[in-house]
């Protein structure tokens, strides 16, 4: 998905002019990586900030730049800063990119069917990790990873070097990392550990009887 963001440059930075903006409703935001300038210090409307951060690419979001009217190419959100209290935004960094090079970004897992592990032998289903990174160009960028659990028996599991196959992405994170598995449900306390406790019920009621009788 790609979504447009209109900015106005800032003059001035510092707490007080950060303030100073959102009391008139504008977002401060930095803009970074576009050389030869270093960063530039914009302002943004937060309702437009939202919306890309609600959309379903999320943080994701190829973003086209407008700032002071004119095209500033393509940029990602890179960082925000909440309120601690609010929850309200407070900060955006933006980061322009290079569309012919590769980044790295990190994509949400996505699950999708009923394992039959769960359907049929009782089990499980456990979602061990809901993101990870990986590298690819910027046009590439997938909202997100797709996980077909249908086939899952219990033991079964899939990892990132399942879903890289074939996939216009390179994965950064571990290829080992498991994703999801389907895992036997205990429904109650173990055996053995019941059969333990009984035993140890009975040797002490046992010792007891004996005390008695030597007395």
């Amino acid at each position: 998905m790609q979504a447009t963001l209109v900015a106005a440059t800032r003059k001035t930075r510092g707490k007080n002019e950060a303030r100073r903006l959102r009391r008139t409703g504008r977002l401060p935001a930095v803009v970074y990586g576009k050389a030869p300038v270093e960063s530039v210090a914009l302002d943004v409307d937060p309702k437009a900030v939202l919306r890309i951060l609600h959309s379903e690419s999320g943080i994701n979001t190829l973003v086209d730049l407008q700032v002071d009217g004119s095209d500033s190419g393509k940029v990602l959100i890179k960082d925000i800063q909440h309120d601690p209290v609010t929850d309200a935004l407070l900060h955006v960094d933006l980061f322009h990119l290079a569309m012919d090079r590769a980044i790295v970004v990190t994509v949400p897992v996505t699950l999708h069917g009923e394992a039959a592990g769960v359907k049929q032998q009782g089990g499980l289903l456990d979602f061990v990790t809901r993101e990870f990174q990986i590298e690819c160009m910027p046009a590439e960028i997938p909202e997100h990873v797709d996980v077909d659990v249908s086939d899952l028996m219990i033991g079964d599991g899939v990892r990132v070097r399942d879903v890289a196959e074939g996939a216009d992405w390179t994965p950064v994170s571990d290829r080992d990392t498991l994703l999801v598995h389907v895992t036997t449900a205990k429904t109650g306390p173990d055996e053995d550990e019941e059969e333990e406790t009984e035993a140890d019920a009975e040797g002490a009621e046992g010792e007891a009887d004996g005390g008695d009788g030597a007395d």
